[in-house]
């Protein structure tokens, strides 16, 4: 780490920022609790659960439909966290701010809704070796549907993206290039500004997978030029059930509803219907106003940090939990990329992920194990999976030292000396 990146980290107050979180104050098993399966879902800082709360004791109502004042201060928060997140992703106008459920519904929306319109027999679907699950099947589901083919990117062994590979790829019947901003699996973070230039050197469009991305790097979808970027609120300090898509304006003006009922329509007859403008065209039903006014208090908060000493204390924690893993006998990295952030994915030798994972939970320390829903680049490591602990800029070298103390624990009872 540079000496400039070093007097960064030492401005951070990682240990200041945890009493904003009060689910990481307690004990299990009897031990301090050490969280580091921040990859699966981030926890929430004491001013996004308060949110919730606020919105159900004095403001609870429906949105965009009441003649009231609940419904019109509930609208009101409902629509400024949309411009919130705008803001947070340089989108160029709030409108192009979709809410979905989370990053699968956002996927699956674009699949169904782009896809149905856009592809045709022979078109060719281009998804990265190392994506998520949510960003590989909805896309075979439509491709099936459609006549067209799902192809994966090569990703080298240390889970770098193939970019040469890629660039010879392309062609005028690839229509779509999926990719991750970073890998859930092995942190690595994938070079997208290329991805998309390549794409759309092809007249391709590209979705960028963001859901790992947010809590680590920050967005400008802009400077991108990325066509859809998705993203779940519960993995940026925000609450379950969740998402965004953003989309280019004029992508999502041409693309059919994906789901119809109320709020979607601008009229309703049985001689025929018609669609509400955006973002409303794609967001049909009552959705989680609870939540997406959470999500806005969860965009304010990360506005509120200093993120320049955020990144730079979460690079300072890979780098130290690295140094520490190749320092100890007995274990394999998984993912080794130049350019990662916030994850150690590893094995134990001579031991089962599953096996490593509970022992660490009885010393109070919160690990994912598994394939982590990326079963195929598991697969092409030959592998069942790996255990997974994941940072936040509210971990500390600290909580490291635990994991290991733990590790080796685990190792002395798992393995035969």
């Amino acid at each position: 780490m540079s000496e400039a990146a070093l007097a960064t980290r030492s401005r951070f107050d990682a240990e200041q920022v945890r009493k904003d979180f009060p689910i990481l104050h307690q004990q299990v098993h009897g031990k301090p609790l050490v969280y580091l399966d921040n990859a699966a879902t981030t926890q929430k800082p004491e001013a996004v659960i308060q949110a919730i709360v606020d919105y159900y004791r004095n403001d609870n109502s429906n949105v965009h439909r009441g003649a009231h004042a609940l419904a019109e201060r509930a609208t009101d928060q409902f629509e400024q966290a949309r411009v919130k997140v705008a803001q947070l992703l340089n989108a160029a106008e709030p409108r192009e701010i979709i809410w979905t459920r989370g990053t699968s519904e956002s996927i699956n929306l674009v699949a169904a809704s782009w896809g149905r319109s856009q592809l045709k027999a022979g078109d060719r679907i281009l998804v990265s070796a190392m994506e998520h699950h949510s960003n590989i099947v909805p896309w075979q589901m439509i491709a099936e549907q459609m006549g067209a083919t799902v192809e994966p990117i090569p990703v080298d062994s240390a889970g770098t993206l193939d970019l040469a590979a890629l660039e010879g790829m392309l062609d005028e019947r690839v229509r779509m290039v999926a990719c991750g901003h970073v890998s859930n699996a092995l942190g690595s973070v994938n070079p997208v500004r290329q991805i998309i230039e390549l794409a759309h050197s092809v007249g391709a469009v590209c979705l960028i997978d963001g859901a790992q991305a947010m809590s680590h790097l920050r967005v400008d979808v802009q400077a991108l030029d990325c066509d859809f970027y998705v993203f779940s609120a519960h993995k940026m300090f925000g609450p379950t059930g969740v998402g965004v898509l953003y989309g280019k304006a004029a992508l999502l003006e041409a693309m059919p509803p994906y789901q119809g009922g109320g709020e979607m329509i601008e009229t309703v007859s049985f001689s025929g219907t018609t669609w509400n403008q955006l973002p409303y065209k794609f967001e049909a039903g009552t959705p989680d106003i609870a939540g997406v006014i959470a999500l806005g208090a969860a965009v304010d908060y990360l506005q509120s940090i200093d993120r320049d000493g955020a990144e730079a204390h979460e690079r300072d924690l890979l780098e130290y939990a690295e140094a520490k893993a190749r320092a100890m006998p007995g274990i394999t990295l998984v993912g080794t990329a130049a350019e990662r952030t916030g994850v150690l994915s590893f094995l134990l030798d001579g031991t089962h992920p599953h096996d490593v994972g509970m022992l660490l939970d009885q010393q109070g320390v919160a690990v994912r194990t598994g394939n982590h829903c990326a079963q195929p680049i598991m697969d092409q490591y030959g592998i069942p999976g790996t255990v997974r602990a994941s940072f936040c800029f509210y971990n500390t070298r600290a909580d490291i030292d635990r994991l290991f103390e733990a590790l080796v624990k685990a190792k002395q009872f798992l393995v035969e000396e």
